[in-house]
């Protein structure tokens, strides 16, 4: 890539400070035609990793600012780089780029930047991914996850798997070049080829189960409550938010829709979904409204079921408990400052959402519920990375029945589909159209 590429790597609007990154065999002379260093000439010999203050020209203004250099290949791109911070007006940082522009450097594409050090082997595609969701992340949990992409976790994993296969292809490939020195000890020979691709098999599977906690990381936990009508769902959710998002009234039904809000709780995010209360009616507005609701709660990750404390439960409540049996539920009994029954039991915790009581606990309660224990090092967030192990792990499966029932070179086949399928998370195998899609969801000038 001989063009140096050039963009404001800064977000857009006032600020202390702009950042202008070039990138490219040439950035360096181009920067020493724009940049006087303080005490030096305006060409003059850049020692990299050096912070440089002095003059930036722009195209019809000149800022005080700093320079520095980063030679190749020890750079983000592998290319050399050069960064000018100049004063964060947009107005000069747009002058000191359009002055890159005139000296020969071309407006960089979204995330030209990451996917020139892919393409230099600076990092892999799942680790560029990585880049992505942190610049993306609406909370800690997307943000640290991003970041275990980025330091090459799930890669060291995915590359440990594709080690694993190539040794198995090259057993297979001495079979099938010396059949006579192996026919003696065939059946031996099949259950270690077997017993290799069930050991890699089964550690696909425990990497394919971390998908789980990983979606929910990266979209969060969808949580309903639920419950019958007037056990206090509302105010219960307005405690939780720490703000007034859903109508409250001692009139039951006064929910008719989901109300949602979002929380984070020790950085990972929860969906929360005050659902309409479910009972027998004849009101069809409120019908259509408990219809969502049940909807909602099919696909919620976590059910909270809330009870009021004062009244029990009852065949309603039965009904709702029903529905959602075959989910993580936290029961709540709800209205504690209106009771000081505290017989049942049964409750996960007890709760008022007037004085607080049992919301911190409940937090924690959630958290456990939604995400159990702690994560992995290496684990999945991407759906294109669950969807590409998916076919490794099925393919691994065809080649383990094949061992033994069919020639060894259609179970090789099998073997190559696993391999390049893993590819596809490392970038080895990924096609440009994969790569096109993955940066073009990048900012310019990352």
């Amino acid at each position: 890539m001989e063009d140096v590429i050039s963009a404001i790597a800064t977000a857009p609007g006032k600020g202390g400070v702009a950042i202008i990154r070039i990138s490219g065999y040439k950035a360096l002379s181009l920067a020493e035609k724009m940049f006087i260093p303080v005490g030096k000439t305006p060409v003059c010999s850049f020692e990299p990793y050096r912070m440089y203050p002095g003059k930036i020209e722009g195209e019809g203004l000149t800022d005080f600012g700093l320079c520095v250099y980063f030679k190749a290949p020890a750079s983000y791109t592998g290319e050399d780089i050069v960064e000018f911070q100049c004063h964060g007006g947009e107005s000069i940082a747009r002058a000191i780029l359009q002055r890159t522009f005139l000296l020969g450097a071309r407006i960089a594409k979204k995330g030209e930047f990451t996917k020139r050090a892919f393409l230099n082997g600076k990092l892999s595609l799942s680790s560029a991914e990585g880049v992505a969701d942190m610049i993306n992340a609406e909370s800690q949990a997307e943000a640290r996850a991003g970041y275990l992409l980025y330091s090459e976790k799930l890669t060291k994993k995915v590359q440990a798997l594709q080690a694993g296969l190539k040794t198995s292809l090259a057993k297979i490939d001495v079979f099938i070049d010396y059949p006579e020195e192996a026919a003696d000890d065939a059946e031996i020979e099949n259950n270690e080829l077997r017993s290799s691709l069930r050991t890699l098999s089964d550690e696909l599977i425990a990497l394919l189960k971390s998908y789980d906690a990983g979606k929910k990381i990266k979209t969060g936990v969808t949580v309903a409550i639920c419950g019958k009508p007037n056990t206090g769902k509302s105010s219960l959710l307005n405690r939780l938010l720490g703000y007034d998002k859903a109508i409250v009234s001692e009139l039951a039904g006064t929910t008719r829709d989901a109300v949602e809000g979002a929380i984070e709780i020790h950085g990972k995010k929860f969906n929360l979904y005050d659902t309409a209360g479910v009972r027998e009616c004849g009101d069809r507005i409120e019908n259509i409204g408990i219809e969502r609701a049940e909807a909602i709660i099919r696909s919620a990750d976590l059910a909270v079921f809330v009870a009021d404390i004062a009244g029990g439960v009852d065949e309603e409540d039965a009904r709702v408990l029903e529905m959602i049996k075959d989910k993580p539920i936290i029961k709540v009994f709800n209205k504690t400052d209106l009771t000081c029954d505290d017989t049942f039991t049964d409750a996960d915790v007890h709760t008022s959402a007037v004085t607080g009581e049992g919301i911190t606990r409940l937090k924690e309660l959630l958290y456990e519920k939604g995400f159990g224990a702690s994560l992995h090092e290496a684990f999945l967030i991407e759906e294109r990375h669950f969807e590409a192990l998916q076919r490794a792990k099925r393919a691994l499966e065809r080649a383990e029945r094949a061992v033994g029932a069919e020639t060894l070179d259609l179970v090789a086949i099998d073997v190559k589909e696993a391999w390049d399928a893993l590819g596809e998370v490392t970038g080895e195998t990924a096609t440009e159209a994969i790569i096109e899609e993955i940066f073009s969801k990048f900012c310019v000038g990352k």
